[in-house]
C-alpha cells in the first residue's frame, strides 16, 4: 500500500497537471501551419487555438484574433473548449480534497474521514485526466486526418502544436495522481475502510506501546500487592485486639445477674434451716 511519500508524489503530479492543463487551454498553438510560404514578406507561421488564431509575420509582427462566434466553430473545437475547462475545474477540486486527505497532514479529521477524502480526490483526478485526454486525442485526430487528405491544399494544412502535447502530458499526470490516491485507501473485505493501518511502522509502534503499558501495569500491581497485604494484616491484627478486649467484658453481665439474685433472695430459708438444726432430740422428748 502506498505510503505518505507516494501520496505527496501524487499530489505534486496532480499540481503539475493542473498547471499544464490551464496553460494548454490558454495557448493558441493547438495546431501550427506546415507550409512556410514562398514569399518572404508573407506570414511565417499561423497558429490556431481554442480561443484565438494568431499569425506571426516575417517583419516580427505578431497578431491574434479572438473567436467570438461559438456556433461557427466545428464540433471538435467546441468539445475541446468545454472539456478542457471542466478538466481544470475538476482538478482544482481534487487538489482541495487531496490537501485534506494527505496522511502527513494534521487536518481533515480522523483516519477514516481522511481515507474517504483521499479517495474522492483520486476520483476527481481520474475524471480530470479523462476530460483532458479526450479533446487532445480528438483534436490530434482531426489535424492528422486533414493533413493526410490530398484534397486539402498545402497552404491549409496544419500540424499538431505544442499545446496538444502539453494536454497529453497533463492528462497523464492526472491519471497517475488519481490512481495513487485511489490505491492509498482500499477497502478491507472483513471490515470498514481504515487508512491508519497502512503503515507497518505505526503497527509496530502500537504493539510496542501496548507492551510497555502492560509492563507498567504489572509493575504497579507488584508494587501495590505488598502494601495491600500489609494493610490487610494490620486490619486483621486490630480486629483480633478488639475481640480480645471484648472477651473479658462478657462475664460481667453474669456477675450482675448473681448480685441481683442475691439482692432479691430472701434469707428466711437459711434461718429456718438454722433453727431446725438448733433443736435437739432432747427438746422433743
Amino acid at each position: 500500500m502506498p505510503s505518505s511519500t507516494m501520496q505527496m508524489l501524487a499530489f505534486i503530479l496532480a499540481l503539475l497537471g493542473v498547471l499544464g492543463a490551464t496553460v494548454a487551454t490558454l495557448l493558441p498553438n493547438w495546431k501550427v501551419s506546415a507550409d512556410v510560404g514562398s514569399n518572404i514578406m508573407t506570414a511565417i507561421s499561423q497558429m490556431q487555438g481554442l480561443w484565438m488564431d494568431c499569425t506571426w509575420y516575417s517583419t516580427g509582427v505578431f497578431s491574434c484574433t479572438l473567436k467570438y462566434s461559438v456556433l461557427s466553430l466545428p464540433a471538435y473545437l467546441q468539445t475541446a473548449r468545454t472539456t478542457m475547462v471542466l478538466s481544470c475545474m475538476m482538478a482544482t477540486l481534487g487538489l482541495c480534497l487531496a490537501a485534506l486527505g494527505l496522511k502527513c497532514t494534521h487536518w481533515g479529521g480522523s483516519h477514516r474521514s481522511k481515507g474517504h477524502t483521499a479517495l474522492a480526490a483520486g476520483a476527481c483526478f481520474v475524471i480530470a485526466g479523462v476530460l483532458c485526454l479526450v479533446p487532445a486525442s480528438w483534436f490530434t485526430n482531426e489535424v492528422i486526418t486533414t493533413f493526410m487528405d490530398s484534397k486539402v491544399p498545402k497552404s491549409s494544412k496544419y500540424e499538431p502544436g505544442g499545446a496538444v502535447y502539453v494536454a497529453f502530458v497533463s492528462a497523464g499526470f492526472f491519471l497517475a495522481g488519481g490512481v495513487i490516491f485511489c490505491l492509498s485507501c482500499p477497502r478491507n473485505r472483513n471490515g470498514p475502510l481504515d487508512s491508519g493501518s497502512s503503515h507497518p511502522d505505526k503497527l509496530l509502534r502500537q504493539v510496542a506501546n501496548d507492551r510497555h503499558k502492560q509492563k507498567q501495569h504489572r509493575e504497579q500491581q507488584s508494587q501495590t500487592e505488598p502494601q495491600e497485604q500489609q494493610h490487610k494484616e494490620k486490619t486483621t491484627h486490630q480486629e483480633k485486639l478488639q475481640v480480645d478486649e471484648m472477651q473479658p467484658d462478657q462475664p460481667k453481665p453474669e456477675k450482675s445477674q448473681l448480685e441481683q439474685e442475691q439482692q432479691y433472695y430472701s434469707p428466711s430459708r437459711n434461718r429456718l434451716q438454722d433453727a431446725k438444726a438448733v433443736y435437739s432430740l432432747q427438746d422433743y422428748v
